[in-house]
C-alpha cells in the first residue's frame, strides 16, 4: 500500500513540473518578436532580459522575482548546466560582469531571451560560441 502511495506522489509531482514548466515556456513563446527595450517591463513598449523573464514568471505561474538579472541571480537554488530543466533561468555574461543577462530555459539545449537594442524576443542556442563562453550558471526559482 504505501508503494502505490509514493507512486501516486511521484506522479502528482511530476504533472506539477511538467504543468509549470508548460506554462512558462508557453507565455514566454508568447512574447517572441517583442522589441528589446532598456529598461523595458511592458511589452506593448519593449522589454529588455530581466523585464521580459519577471513577466513570464508573474503571468504564468504567478511568482514576482526581482527586477535585474543579478538580483535574480540570488534567488531558489543554484544547479549545474547538465541537471537544466525546462523552465529554468540561465545566466550569462554579456556586459563584462557576471548576471547581467538572464533567459529562461526551454529544454535541448535552448533558451528564450530578450537579446539587446535592435533586436526581439527570440530562442537561441546556447551551445553556440557567443554563449557557450559567456555562460554563468542557472538556478531553479519555481518548485516543480
Amino acid at each position: 500500500m504505501a508503494d502505490e502511495e509514493t507512486r501516486r506522489e511521484e506522479g502528482s509531482f511530476l504533472e506539477r513540473y511538467t504543468n509549470t514548466a508548460h506554462d512558462l515556456i508557453l507565455k514566454g513563446l508568447e512574447m517572441v518578436g517583442v522589441s528589446y527595450r532598456r529598461g523595458g517591463t511592458d511589452p506593448d513598449a519593449g522589454l529588455d532580459c530581466s523585464g521580459f523573464v519577471q513577466l513570464v514568471f508573474k503571468d504564468a505561474v504567478g511568482l514576482v522575482l526581482p527586477r535585474t538579472s543579478k538580483e535574480m541571480s540570488e534567488v531558489g537554488a543554484r544547479i549545474d548546466r547538465q541537471e537544466l530543466k525546462p523552465g529554468d533561468l540561465v545566466f550569462f555574461n554579456t556586459m563584462r560582469r557576471a548576471f547581467s543577462h538572464v533567459g529562461i530555459y526551454l529544454g535541448e539545449g535552448r533558451f528564450l531571451h530578450a537579446p539587446r537594442p535592435g533586436g526581439e524576443v527570440r530562442v537561441e542556442d546556447m551551445g553556440s560560441s557567443y554563449w557557450v563562453k559567456r555562460y554563468n550558471g542557472a538556478r531553479r526559482v519555481v518548485d516543480r
